[in-house]
């Protein structure tokens, strides 16, 4: 298997290296892992729509026949479900439920009760999460994704175990500098104004993805709040976090303890998760 560096919790690069485990390996397979992706966003998905008895309250009613009071034949008037109100006479009764009427339901309303949820394969679950894993060290598909690395950049990065342990922004930012990170913390910085209906829903904003960091044990603090960073467990991996939007090789450090356990354990692979 291939040997990386391992670097410090300061970014400096040290002799230590470790041998990437066996789901560093799979090929690519871009089908795949926008299925998982498509089907973790569509499990997220909510249905909307109104009342399912917008519309409806009312005690209106067609009557259709020539005798009784309220009928609507000879009359002139469309045959719709109307108020009957006895004291304004038979002329005084409103049109209601119909689409076309005041108040009436609304036409193709969207379901609100519709299950959006998508299943698939933990088998082929698996198979994208290790595939977007191979993703994450392969530096043509990390640039071709957008993100910003210097020349001399090797991937994937490790970092040691106690990269775990920052509590603070500025010393995991400098972190994050040291490994040649620093023009893709300013690209996580940048945001776009949204085009569509999305602005009215509290989500003005398209925000960029960017560095991913990947630990063993316990989340550092200091990772948190930096804009476009994720932080995640080795064992809470998915193909989302890995390659948000179904396109794989999203810039990824990883933990040394992450890698041992992603290696220990066997994660990913078809005995396990």
């Amino acid at each position: 298997m291939a040997k990386v560096h391992v670097y410090s919790a300061k970014g400096e690069k040290t002799q230590k290296t470790v041998d990437l485990p066996v789901q560093f390996s799979e090929r690519s397979r871009p089908d795949v892992i926008k299925r998982a992706v498509l089907a973790s966003q569509n499990n997220r998905r909510q249905g909307y729509g109104p009342d399912p008895e917008a519309g409806q309250r009312t005690s209106a009613k067609y009557k259709g026949t020539r005798k009784g009071w309220g009928h609507s034949y000879s009359y002139g008037r469309a045959r719709l479900p109307r108020l009957l109100i006895k004291k304004g006479g038979r002329r005084a009764g409103q049109t209601k439920i119909v689409p076309q009427s005041v108040g009436g339901r609304a036409v193709h309303a969207p379901i609100p009760y519709r299950n959006f949820s998508n299943d698939i394969n933990i088998k082929e679950r698996r198979l994208a999460i290790r595939s977007a894993i191979t993703a994450t060290a392969d530096i043509d598909a990390v640039i071709a994704r957008g993100h910003r690395l210097s020349d001399k950049a090797v991937l994937p990065f490790v970092v040691e175990a106690d990269s775990e342990k920052i509590s603070k922004t500025q010393e995991f930012i400098a972190l994050l500098e040291k490994l040649g990170l620093a023009e893709e913390l300013e690209r996580g910085k940048e945001k776009t104004r949204r085009a569509g209906k999305g602005k009215m829903r509290g989500r003005p904003y398209k925000k960029k993805k960017s560095v991913l960091f990947i630990y063993s044990d316990s989340e550092p603090k200091g990772a948190t709040g930096i804009p476009g960073i994720d932080s995640v467990s080795v064992k809470k991996l998915s193909a989302e976090l890995l390659a948000p939007g179904g396109v794989p090789g999203r810039v990824t450090v990883w933990s040394e303890g992450a890698i041992e356990k992603l290696k220990e354990e066997g994660l990913y692979t078809n005995g396990k998760r």
